[in-house]
Formats: structure tokens, sequence, C-alpha cells
């Protein structure tokens, strides 16, 4: 695996507030989550990354450079913020246009890439002569991303993209996030929901008050660990070499309890019975939620948005406790 981002001690200060205190870490190809508590140090570490702040002490180098002062490596990076700042009375593909006319593209080229970008964020084109500030916040987060990839970069950096997005939606930025990994875009995504990273990426960075925890570099490396330990090597038998099977991919840890806030409880619960998913459920008095026990997590958890699509029901929230991140990024108890 091809290190995109190597650090070392890395600290950064404002004055006698803490951002990052002495982290090591290193971010390979694919997607890689970023998760911790509000105050943690996610947004100084996007900035490190970016080159926007330099560190105060300790080493920083991203795609073999310093962000910071070499604009080589800047040009290769992307970084789509939480908040968004428009021009209003603007449509998205204007929009784009001119950001890519002012990064150095001729006409021709910034139309065609605003074109296939926002084709490619699964934005439909009826929307795209409507003003971007009249969208909702899921659409200005698919033009935010379209935004990221007009220059083709090599990093992109993704600050709660999920926000807005309902379950359907976070599903196809996540298959969109999947076949930039494929195509060989690194990515680094913070967000606040926690079983979309854990279902989306293999690696994480957990960050804790600018610090990384004692348990974060096992779990940061868990399924790297896992999947280099159940690579075998060729076994040489006589003249002839076994060649290797393909390696395993290590098993994901599901919640087994999740709890949905619909509509209809009822109706959710019997459609989850009748496809053999639960082995019981609670139903509060009101009938708005559910709070199911999985017969076998992975079968639901694997394509969760079509089950619950298929329900008919209307959703308004889905909350897993128990999943490693969350008790990952847990606060230590108290002494």
């Amino acid at each position: 695996m091809s290190l995109i981002v190597e650090a070392t001690h890395l600290s950064r200060f404002y004055g006698i507030v803490l951002g990052l205190n002495n982290v090591s870490f290193t971010i390979g190809t694919g997607i890689t989550g970023v998760v911790g508590p509000n105050g943690a140090g996610k947004t100084t570490l996007f900035r490190l990354l970016t080159g926007q702040i330099k560190p105060s002490s300790g080493e920083l180098r991203v795609l073999g450079g310093l962000p910071w002062r070499d604009p080589a490596v800047r040009a290769q990076l992307a970084y789509c913020p939480e908040d968004e700042a428009v021009p209003p009375n603007i449509k998205p593909r204007d929009w784009l246009i001119a950001l890519g006319m002012i990064s150095g593209l001729s006409s021709r080229e910034a139309k065609v890439r605003a074109t296939a970008a926002l084709e490619r964020v699964r934005l439909p084109s009826v929307h795209w002569n409507k003003n971007v500030t009249a969208y909702s916040k899921g659409m200005k987060q698919r033009v935010k991303l379209a935004q990221c990839l007009l220059h083709e970069p090599r990093l992109i950096i993704l600050d709660e993209p999920m926000n807005g997005l309902d379950p359907m939606g976070r599903e196809e930025l996540g298959n969109v996030l999947r076949e930039l990994a494929a195509d060989g875009t690194s990515v680094v995504i913070s967000s606040h929901i926690l079983q979309d990273l854990e279902a989306l990426c293999r690696s994480f960075i957990l960050l804790r008050w600018g610090r990384m925890p004692s348990s974060s570099n096992k779990l940061a490396n868990a399924r790297t660990e896992a999947t280099a330990a159940a690579t075998p090597v060729a076994v040489e038998t006589g003249t002839d070499v076994t060649p290797p099977p393909m390696p395993a991919t290590p098993p994901r840890r599901w919640p087994s309890e999740t709890t949905i806030r619909c509509d209809d409880a009822p109706k959710l619960a019997r459609f989850l019975f009748a496809q053999d998913l639960l082995r019981g459920c609670d139903l509060d008095d009101e009938g708005q939620t559910l709070v199911a026990r999985w017969r076998d997590p992975a079968a639901f958890y694997e394509n969760f948005h079509g089950i619950l699509l298929e329900s008919g029901v209307t959703l308004h929230e889905i909350n897993a406790k128990g999943s490693a991140l969350e008790r990952a990024i847990e606060p230590p108890p108290l002494p």
C-alpha cells in the first residue's frame, strides 16, 4: 500500500490552545475515515493536510511534499469543507465552469469537466438550471463534491459530506467515493454518521482532545493488519509453485441492535420479521420508534438501504449503538 500522508510527532498549537498534540500516523490509498468528538482536532488536521496552516512541530508529508510550501502538492489536493459559500443567483454548472477557468482550464475544458463532475456525483440534470442557493443541503453537498473533482485530484478531503443527505443519498455518495477510490483517488472523510463510515472505510484515524488515544492505533490499523495477515505467500511443492489464494477480507463487526424512528414502526417490524431478519424488537407507545435486534446483523447492514426502502415506511432517523467506532471515541470513565 503506497503512502499518501506521513505524519511523525505532528503538533499544531494556536497560542496556548491545543489543536493537535504529538500525533503520528500514515494514510494509504483508498478511503480513510477521521473520527472524534467536536474539538478533537479534525479541522486542524484537514487544514494541515491542505497546506492552509503549518505544523508547530513534527513532520508532515502529503504526496511526498510539504503542502504549505509546494504549489505542486496543493494542485493535487481537493478540500470539501462542512460549510459552503456560493454566490447568489448562480447555477451549478456555471459555478463549476467559472471555478475551472479561474484554476487555469480553458472554457471548453471547464465545460466538459463541469458536466462530467455533476454527472458523477449523481445530481439529476433537471436541477442544473436552478440556483445553487435554492438547493437543499444534500444537493449542495453534491455540488461541493463535484467542485472537488474538477481538477482530477489525487487526494480528496471531505468534512462531513453526509450532512443533509437521506439514507439513499448517503448510499449514492458512498458509491461515488468507492468508484473514485477504485479509480486511484485517495479519500479522507470525516462524519458523525459512524455507521456509514464503518461501511465505507477500511482504515481510521481517531482523535480525542488533539491526541490519538492508545486504542486508536489498533482500530485504525486493524483491518489493514487483518488483510496483511490473511495474505499468504506462494508455497513451493517440488518443482511447482502453488499460487496464493486471493487475500481474505476481514469481517466487519456490525451492531447487533438498531434504533429506527419512522412513521409506522409496527409495519416496519412486521416487514423485517417476514424477511427473517429480526430475533426480537421493542416498539414505543406512539408506534414511531423500533428497537431492532438482528438475527444476523450482516444480512441487514450489507443491504440496509434497499431493505428499508422496500419496506415502504417513511424513515426519520437510524441509530445503531455499540459499534467499534462508537466504543473507541467514547471518553474514558472518570476515576
